[in-house]
């Protein structure tokens, strides 16, 4: 499984995600136009490289179930917290977040107690 950090979240997501799971993982400000990427270049080249987008962004849960892209979000919902905070809620739902690389589609919210599917 291959992760987008989208711009709103912290480097450090994708360099853990690099580390902990056997993935590529790269932050929106590597690619294409870095921080000025727009949404619909971001799921474009998401999608085309099967890629899962980690997002902050509603827009991303709403492109996804109104255009179908980016097939595979996993969204954020946890307002303002530490990156070490971040990092230890993934390293928690990650096993659960793993064995999806086998979905073509899906959509996760990760909140501080929960982690919704909706596939």
């Amino acid at each position: 499984m291959d992760f987008l950090i989208d711009v709103h979240l912290p480097i450090s997501l994708s360099k853990f995600l690099n580390r902990h799971v056997n993935c590529t993982s790269i932050h929106v400000n590597q690619i294409l136009q870095k921080w000025h990427t727009v949404d619909a270049e971001i799921c474009k080249y998401a999608d085309e490289n099967n890629f899962v987008v980690i997002t902050k962004d509603e827009d991303f849960k709403n492109s996804h179930f109104i255009n179908n892209t980016p097939k595979k979000v996993i969204r954020v919902t946890l307002g303002n917290i530490s990156n070490s905070e971040l990092l230890e809620l993934f390293l928690k739902y990650l096993p659960f977040i793993t064995p999806l690389s086998i979905k073509d589609t899906f959509y996760i919210e990760i909140g501080r107690e929960q982690i919704i599917f909706i596939e």
